[in-house]
């Protein structure tokens, strides 16, 4: 070439791309479509599970491009009608809600303060045979019952009520022997407790048991002679001025239900007397 040639010079570039690139941002659309799709099917699977056909019915009409939104919620000019679409037990159209309460009442309330009034009822029952324990032994002052008669009587606080269960000592007994013939002692005991029974306003009970035979006997009755020493305990207690309509209940347990592990043991000839509860 010859030095003062006057030939253009071209350059060439090269254009180098790094990597292919992220195609755009389509996927994530695409992934969000899915994750609604999702959250829409499982919602779906729930109100399958949570609703009534009629609650069902009422979404199918909200939802539903092609009716009228108050055609089966209607009964008013609003969205709904003036109804609630979680309907159950009234039409959807018929304007008025689910379990609706009396005016003036709060159902969940009344339900509270019935339980309250209820805990609040038993406490006073408990408080009110407590008393009547402390009095019969004279835990607050002075006892009603005489040392004698004291020896033969024990109490425990059931949720029946009130037992007093009076009993056969070795040297002392509440009856004659294979008798329904009252003691002394039981005669005190019947007349005590009437009186005490008179503060308060409970039914009573009644229930005779006996000591088991060392040798069964072809004829022992045990029934008849629980029984009647029950029955005539409530003759002494109505002796001593207990209402005769307040006895619920007279039964003779024979030896079937002994006190202590030996059943031939006097301590078996017992008779309990029960001051029920009336909130029974």
């Amino acid at each position: 070439m010859n030095a003062g040639s006057n030939a253009p010079v071209i350059i060439k570039r090269k254009k180098v791309v790094g990597g292919d690139g992220h195609h755009g941002g389509a996927w994530k659309v695409a992934y969000a479509d899915f994750v609604t799709a999702m959250m829409a099917f499982f919602m779906l699977m729930w109100l399958l599970n949570a609703t009534t056909e009629q609650q069902r019915k009422g979404i199918a009409d909200y939802f539903s491009p092609t009716i009228p939104i108050n055609r089966v919620s209607g009964g008013g000019s609003g969205a709904f009608g003036g109804n609630n679409i979680f309907t159950e037990e009234s039409l959807a159209q018929s304007g008025t809600g689910v379990n609706q309460p009396t005016i003036g009442q709060n159902p969940l309330r009344s339900e509270t303060q019935s339980d309250a009034e209820s805990d609040a009822a038993q406490a006073s029952q408990v408080a009110a045979l407590r008393d009547l324990e402390a009095v019969l032994f004279g835990q607050g002052g002075e006892s009603m019952t005489s040392e004698q008669a004291l020896r033969h009587i024990v109490t425990r606080l059931t949720d029946e009520g009130l037992v007093i269960e009076i009993f056969d000592l070795p040297q002392a007994t509440l009856f004659e022997p294979d008798s329904v013939e009252p003691s002394p002692v039981a005669r005190e005991i019947g007349a005590i407790l009437a009186r005490l029974f008179q503060s308060v306003s409970n039914p009573v009970a009644i229930k005779g048991h006996l000591q088991a035979k060392p040798i069964l006997a072809v004829n022992n009755p045990v029934w008849e002679l629980s029984t009647g020493r029950a029955a005539q305990m409530r003759l002494l207690l109505e002796e001593g001025g207990l209402d005769p309509r307040r006895i619920a209940r007279i039964t003779g347990a024979g030896d079937r239900s002994p006190a202590v592990r030996d059943a031939t043991a006097p301590r078996n000839n017992r008779v309990e007397i029960v001051l029920l509860r009336s909130d029974r």
